[in-house]
Order: structure tokens, then C-alpha cells, then sequence
């Protein structure tokens, strides 16, 4: 293995000339754990050559193979067996990946701009730490009520006509939010926010989730344009923050996901995720449990203890990141003194996590996928402590920025390790709850934050910070490293 850290757009590039999960590059579906009752039916056909022993040995000793590619870095046998698939096939699983990777720049996008805008919001409104904070409250009752909904929306609806309702709640979100209504009015725009983004990461994990050659670095590149969106918004917002019109940075939001709303409609054509699959060369899956209605698969979801916990994680996770993200500009404000461009700080810090989820994956396979979470939080912890007791802003910024690097990695880590420990028949429902349950952290903790900042001030972000991110090491080791019967 290789320890030359690859450049995004190499990776990028590379994946989108990969064949998604089931169906390698061949055209050939790996066969799953005899223990799973996994049914799969190929789209092409299997001519027998050299390879098919070795994957036949493979399969007798009930090892996944395309599992094992990826988590060694290695080519299965699988993908020795057919020729590359046909030219249009492949171009349109690069449209498809390509629309996803948008959606979630979108969603990062809107993750970075609160924390700039939030000091502006304030003055404008003449409000304090405690009413402000009604923005992650109904932020997180958004998350909270498509996490709830998703399992059923997907199936009653479709996997299409869903991601496209998320988008559509987006734009409707900034349309309220652009003319600076009224505060009451101006936060419901955060509920359908929360509703609209949590819809589309649901979706777009679980799809990305059901690729099985190098998903783990697929999930990397997903989550690094969230930090691109992330990195890229508060250089917006900054500078809107200081104008007269300052929720005109609505429009410019508004202006974006308009065009998400287009592009998903277009690629998806509201269709359900086997179809989307199928046309892209995947084989549809006749899983175990794939007939039960959603009542069913909630109730075997909720007797998954892996499942809560790497729930739990995320929501931690995401709201640690949310909030250092977005309270870190009114810390530097207030008590480091920093001015007006202070909302660069926020940049810094999600520019950070778009770097670590690619730059750091060679350190992800040396040290393993899940010890290296231990490693990064530790770290991480470490570099916030100097964050809170060294008085100087250029350090502070550095720190944070840093900090961003290290919590990066550890959400598409957290995707790619519960495709191995999920039963495969729940893992869309699974996927599609952890990520927008976890997303409820972004509206949570920042909410905690802004009620604890108005009691003893914003010097209490650091201890929270540290706090939570001391919190996630904990759980991360309770979380199983192996498949367990499902009861």
C-alpha cells in the first residue's frame, strides 16, 4: 500500500470511471454471506474464465469479496471477470454520483453560512444567545421529523420523488428567509431547512452505500463537498453580513438549490433506487426483508444496538462540527477580539474537514478504520484545549482549522463501517435514519451552546466542545466491530 496522498481531483476522476456497488467493472454481482440469504440476479450475463475458481473458493469459505477489496485496497476477483461495461452505462453512473456530490455542497453550503451571519442576525433582530437560538430548535424539529418519516416516505414514494421533495424544501426555506421576514416567521424557514437537507443526505448516503469497490473513499469524496460548501459559503456570507441587505445571501442560496431542484429531477426522473441501480449496471436485490412493510423494517432497525450507536455518534459528531463551526466567529469576536473577518475563521475550519476526508485516507487504511477514530479524536480533543486556554487569535485559528482536518475523516468512516455490521436488507433504512438523525446534532448542540452562551457567556463553547468530542471517543467504543445476528 501506498502512502502518496492522491489529489482530490485524481480521486474524483477515478471514481466516476468506477462501476457501483454489486456489479464491478465487469458486470458481474458478488454473491453475499451464505448466512445473509442475500438473492442476487446479474444484469449481464457470466461467462466462465481463469478468475471463476478463485471467486468460487471465495464464496465456499463465505467471504464477501467485494467487501474484502475494499477494505484492503485490493482488486477482487470479481472484477477479473467481464470486460468493462459499455460506454453510455458508465457515463450515466458519473451523472448520477456527480448530481449527489452537488447536493451535498449544497448542504454544507448551508451548514456554513449560519455561523457568519449569526452576530448580524442578532443585531438586526435585537435578540440574545438564548432567542437566536430558536434557529437550531426549529432546525433540528426539520431533522428530527424527516429522520422519523424517511423509512416511510422511501417506501411509499420512491427513492427519486423523495430526494426531490428535500431539495424543493430547501429552496422553499430560503425563499421565506431572503426578504428578512419577521424573526417568527424568518426561523420557520430553518424548520423546512432542516426538513429538506436531511431528506437529501439520507438518500444520497444510502445510495453511495450501496456501491461495494472503494466506498469508502466514494463516501470520502461525498462528505469533502459538504466541506467544500461549508468552505465556500462563509466567504459569502461574510460579506453580506456586513452590508444593508445583508439576507440577500438567501438569494445567492436560492440561486443554488433551484439548480440542485433541476439536476436531481432531471438524472433521478423520480424513480425508486433499484431502478436508478439497475440502469447504472447494478443488479436489483431480492433481500431478505425487502417485502415487509415499513412498520416491519422500523421495528427491526429499533432492536439493533450497533444501529443506536453509531446514531448516536453521528448526532454527536455533527453537532460538535455544526457548533465549532458555527459559534467559533462569535467566540473570536467576543474574546479574542477579532473584527469584522472574523467569519473567515468559520472557512478555515470547514476548509479543514474537506482536506482531511481526502488527504488523510492512506492514514485511514494504514492504521485501520476504526482505530483511527480513537487517533483523530484524541488529537482533536488535544488541539481544542489550546484553542481554549491560549489567548492569541492567528494560534486559535490555526488550531481550529486543524481541528476541522481531524473530525473530517470520521463521518464517511462511520457510513462505511455500518455497511459491515447492518444487516444488508435494512441498511437504506439504517443509513437513511443515522444520517438524518445525526443531522439533528447540527441544530442540538448548537441550540445547547447558545442556551448556556446567554447564561454564563460564549466562554462556555470550548468545555462543551471538548466535552462532546470526549463523549464521541466513548461511544465509538462501545459500537460493535463485527456483525451481529440480527434477533
Amino acid at each position: 500500500m501506498s502512502d502518496e496522498v492522491v489529489p482530490l481531483g485524481n480521486i474524483v476522476s477515478n471514481l466516476l470511471y468506477c462501476q457501483p456497488s454489486g456489479q464491478k467493472a465487469d458486470g458481474h454481482h458478488p454473491r453475499a454471506n451464505d448466512s445473509t440469504d442475500i438473492r442476487m440476479r446479474a444484469v449481464l450475463p457470466e461467462p466462465p474464465t481463469a478468475a471463476q475458481p478463485a471467486l468460487t473458493a471465495m464464496m465456499d469459505t463465505g467471504a464477501n469479496p467485494s467487501q474484502q477489496a475494499d477494505s484492503e485496497g485490493g482488486e477482487s476477483p470479481v472484477s477479473a471477470i467481464h470486460g468493462n461495461i459499455d460506454t453510455s452505462t458508465r457515463l450515466k453512473a458519473n451523472i448520477m454520483y456527480g448530481a449527489l456530490l452537488y447536493s451535498m455542497l449544497l448542504s454544507g453550503w448551508n451548514d456554513g453560512t449560519t455561523g457568519p451571519l449569526l452576530p448580524r442576525i442578532q443585531a438586526v433582530y435585537h435578540i440574545g444567545f438564548a432567542v437566536v437560538s430558536l434557529i437550531f430548535v426549529l432546525n433540528f424539529l426539520g431533522f428530527l421529523l424527516a429522520a422519523s418519516l424517511n423509512v416511510y416516505l422511501t417506501d411509499r414514494f420512491g427513492f427519486g420523488k423523495v430526494l426531490v421533495l428535500g431539495a424543493i424544501s430547501q429552496v422553499i426555506s430560503y425563499a421565506i428567509e431572503a426578504p428578512a421576514p419577521p424573526f417568527p416567521v424568518f426561523i420557520i424557514g430553518y424548520l423546512i431547512q432542516g426538513f429538506g437537507i436531511s431528506l437529501q443526505l439520507a438518500a444520497s448516503n444510502s445510495f453511495v452505500a450501496r456501491y461495494s469497490d472503494n466506498v469508502s473513499t466514494r463516501l470520502a469524496v461525498l462528505h469533502s463537498f459538504y466541506g467544500l460548501g461549508a468552505l465556500s459559503s462563509p466567504l459569502v456570507a461574510t460579506q453580506f453580513s456586513q452590508l444593508r441587505y445583508w439576507s440577500f445571501h438567501y438569494l445567492v442560496s436560492l440561486g443554488l438549490a433551484i439548480v440542485n431542484v433541476a439536476v436531481l429531477s432531471f438524472v433521478f426522473k423520480f424513480r425508486t433506487q433499484d431502478a436508478c441501480l439497475t440502469e447504472i449496471g447494478l443488479a436489483s436485490q431480492l433481500e431478505e426483508g425487502s417485502n415487509e412493510g415499513s412498520r416491519s423494517k422500523y421495528k427491526q432497525m429499533m432492536h439493533l444496538r450497533g444501529f443506536h450507536l453509531m446514531a448516536l455518534f453521528i448526532l454527536v459528531y455533527v453537532g460538535t462540527e455544526v457548533t465549532l463551526g458555527g459559534w467559533i466567529v462569535t467566540y473570536v469576536v467576543d474574546l479574542r477580539g477579532g473584527g469584522p473577518s472574523s467569519g473567515y475563521i468559520s472557512s478555515g475550519f470547514f476548509g479543514g474537514l474537506m482536506v482531511g476526508r481526502i488527504a488523510l485516507l492512506w492514514i485511514n487504511k494504514l492504521v485501520g478504520e476504526k482505530r483511527v477514530i480513537y487517533l483523530y479524536g484524541v488529537l482533536a480533543i488535544g488541539l481544542e484545549i489550546v484553542v481554549w486556554f491560549v489567548p492569541s487569535l492567528v494560534g486559535d485559528a490555526l488550531a481550529v482549522s486543524f481541528v476541522g482536518m481531524l473530525l473530517g475523516p470520521m463521518y464517511p468512516l462511520v457510513m462505511n463501517h455500518a455497511r459491515h455490521v447492518l444487516p444488508p436488507w435494512l441498511l437504506n433504512g439504517c443509513i437513511g435514519w443515522i444520517a438524518g438523525f445525526g443531522q439533528a446534532g447540527s441544530a442540538l448542540l448548537p441550540l445547547l451552546t447558545g442556551l448556556l452562551a446567554s447564561k454564563v457567556g460564549i466562554k462556555v463553547l470550548q468545555p462543551l466542545v471538548v466535552s462532546m468530542m470526549g463523549l464521541m471517543v466513548g461511544v465509538w467504543a462501545l459500537v460493535p466491530n463485527t456483525p451481529r445476528r440480527h434477533e
